[in-house]
């Protein structure tokens, strides 16, 4: 099975797309070939990194990159899903081949506020938001396989 070409986008890509594309790849086995961009990447947001570590995930290696560059590279992904909130959506580019555009809005941990402790609560509760879409993402793809599966045995 080929995989599917999957991007994830969100401002900076400091944040919530890396924390999808990480989460992506650990659930997604060999189902997808996934990356993240952002609109005006940055670095990768230090509670994100002590975040996902809880997780056992290690993105302190991890770049960012700039989605209009992909864009004019002209790489194309069957899925382009945007993580960013409701009013930074629409500044999201619209890849050329696109085949499904999805937007699951979460809140931008760069915007949290309050001690050190109530930023990394707020981290916490959006990184696990995250990590249910892309179980519920990569489980759509599991039934659709299990179902061709059946009728190509019932065939």
């Amino acid at each position: 099975m080929e995989k599917k070409s999957v991007l994830f986008i969100c401002v900076h890509n400091s944040a919530r797309s890396q924390m999808a594309e990480a989460f992506l790849k650990a659930a997604g086995g060999g189902m997808f070939a996934v990356e993240s961009a952002g609109l005006s990447p940055t670095s990768i947001n230090p509670l994100v990194v002590e975040a996902m570590a809880e997780k056992g995930i290690d993105l302190s290696g991890a770049t960012t990159q700039s989605a209009f560059e992909l864009f004019r590279q002209g790489r194309l992904f069957e899925y382009v899903i945007t993580v960013c909130d409701d009013s930074n959506e629409k500044q999201c580019p619209v890849f050329p081949g696109l085949v499904h555009r999805e937007h699951w809005p979460f809140e931008d941990p760069a915007a949290l506020t309050g001690t050190q402790e109530e930023k990394m609560a707020g981290v916490r509760r959006i990184r696990d938001q995250i990590e249910e879409a892309v179980a519920a993402f990569v489980a759509r793809f599991e039934s659709a396989e299990g179902l061709e599966g059946k009728n190509s045995r019932e065939g």
